[in-house]
C-alpha cells in the first residue's frame, strides 16, 4: 500500500511540477501564449473538453507506469515506462496549464467524458472512465504481479490505453481551435502508435499478444 500511494504521490507531483512550468511559460509571451489568447475556449469547448479528459487518460497512463517499474527489472520495459510517465506528466501539466490560462475549471461536473467528441460516455464500470482505460480490478491485477506476468499484462493494458488516448486525439486535431492543443494532439497521435508498435514487439518476444475483445 505505501508503494501504491508513493506511485500515486509521485505522478501527482510530476503533474503539478510540469503544471506550474507550463503557466510560466505561458505569462511569458511566447508564440504559443499568444496563439493560446488569440481564442479563449468556453468551459465546453472541444479544446477544454480534450485538456480535461485526456488529462484524467494521461495521469492512469503515469500510474500504470510507475507500477510495473516496481514489478519487474526488465531495463526494456522500464525504460518504457520511465519514458511514457515522464511524457505524458509532460504533456497532463501542459493541458493543465491551458485550463488555468483559460480561467476554466479542471473538472466539469455538467459534462460527461468525452461530450465535446459528440460522445458524452457514462463512466464505464469499475472505473473505466473513457476508451481504453483500465478498469480499477485491472490496476489491482497488475499491482499483485511480478517479472514477465507484470510486463505482459503492462504491454497489454498500455496499448489498450494509447489506441483510446489516440482515438481522442484525433477528436482534438479535428474539433479544436487551438493551435498549439491541435499540434500537441497530432504529436500524441504519431508517438503513440510509434509506441503501440514497440509494445507489439515486445509482447511478442514475451510470447504474448495484444488484447482482443
Amino acid at each position: 500500500m505505501i508503494r501504491r500511494y508513493w506511485g500515486l504521490a509521485a505522478a501527482l507531483a510530476l503533474a503539478m511540477v510540469f503544471a506550474a512550468a507550463a503557466v510560466l511559460v505561458s505569462s511569458g509571451g511566447s508564440r504559443a501564449t499568444a496563439e493560446a489568447n488569440s481564442r479563449t475556449p468556453t468551459a465546453t469547448s472541444a479544446d477544454a473538453g480534450f485538456a480535461r479528459d485526456m488529462s484524467t487518460h494521461h495521469q492512469q497512463a503515469v500510474e500504470m507506469s510507475f507500477i510495473v517499474r516496481d514489478r519487474t527489472s526488465d531495463e526494456e520495459v522500464r525504460r518504457l515506462a520511465y519514458d511514457i510517465a515522464n511524457t505524458q506528466a509532460n504533456q497532463r501539466g501542459m493541458m493543465l496549464g491551458w485550463l488555468d490560462l483559460w480561467g476554466l475549471p479542471k473538472n466539469e461536473a455538467s459534462q460527461l467524458p468525452m461530450a465535446w467528441m459528440g460522445m458524452g460516455m457514462q463512466p464505464g464500470a469499475d472505473g473505466a472512465l473513457m476508451p481504453g482505460m483500465a478498469t480499477n480490478a485491472e490496476l489491482d491485477r497488475l499491482r499483485g504481479l511480478s517479472g514477465k506476468a507484470a510486463e505482459v499484462l503492462y504491454l497489454q493494458l498500455m496499448t489498450e490505453h494509447h489506441k483510446g488516448g489516440i482515438h481522442m486525439a484525433q477528436g482534438c486535431v479535428e474539433r479544436c481551435t487551438v493551435a498549439p492543443e491541435k499540434r500537441l494532439a497530432q504529436g500524441m497521435v504519431d508517438s503513440q502508435q510509434s509506441e503501440i508498435d514497440l509494445m507489439a514487439q515486445m509482447l511478442k518476444k514475451r510470447g504474448a499478444t495484444e488484447r482482443t475483445g
